[in-house]
């Protein structure tokens, strides 16, 4: 705004930077989408599963793979210590770091994830103003249930046949039970708990039956 002596004139403000989110449920595509509209638009794209921040277990927790990421930068993808537990605070604090950053570079900042939860701390705090803040898009992903559950089941047995069962066995901890803090909290992780405790006492046909009944 600009005052003279008789006058007030209100210079308008510059358009808002934008910002893409992409929510839906698990096994609905985002990542993919989150991808293809990056290899369109000179993007860089914000993880904001809270669980895919956790580093190692890339097969359980469905990380990107550096071949479906086509070059595409990642930020807040495998940056936490396993044992590590990031808060909706957290989260709102480091995805905020990480759009300035991009926009500094002038890229569009992708967010993309199946934690709504933590997407809703950060678009809807009422101190950083997200929403007033940037021009935002949001895109929600949905699947009729009968191809999603198709979906879901496809994706598990490509992790199963991309070494899952050994990616979690090499992870297990006989001596640690508690499934409550970091990666551990993963989907598949304490399910796992019961099979490995029981396999060395199980025939084949047993420990197979039992392993079919923790993946499905």
């Amino acid at each position: 705004a600009n005052f003279g002596p008789n006058m007030l004139t209100l210079s308008p403000s510059g358009p808002k930077e934008k910002v893409v989110v992409i929510m839906g449920a698990t096994g609905t595509g985002k990542s993919r989408l989150s991808v293809d509209l990056a290899t369109r638009f000179p993007a860089e794209i914000i993880n904001s599963d809270k669980i895919q921040v956790h580093q190692g277990l890339d097969i359980v927790t469905n990380k990107i793979t550096t071949e479906e990421s086509c070059g595409v930068p990642h930020h807040l993808l495998g940056v936490l210590p396993p044992e590590a537990d990031l808060t909706a605070v957290n989260f709102r604090h480091m995805a905020n770091l990480s759009v300035e950053s991009i926009l500094s570079r002038g890229k569009l900042p992708i967010i993309v994830g199946g934690s709504n939860s933590y997407v809703e701390a950060l678009v809807d705090d009422d101190d950083y103003k997200f929403r007033s803040r940037y021009d935002c898009c949001f895109l929600w992903v949905d699947v009729a249930l009968p191809v999603l559950h198709g979906f879901v089941n496809e994706r598990v047995d490509k992790m199963v046949q991309n070494g899952m069962v050994e990616e979690v066995r090499d992870f297990f901890d006989y001596s640690d039970s508690n499934y409550s803090r970091g990666i551990k909290k993963a989907i598949g992780v304490p399910e796992f708990d019961m099979f490995f405790r029981n396999e060395p006492f199980l025939n084949m046909g047993d420990r197979e039956e039992l392993l079919n009944k923790v993946v499905d």
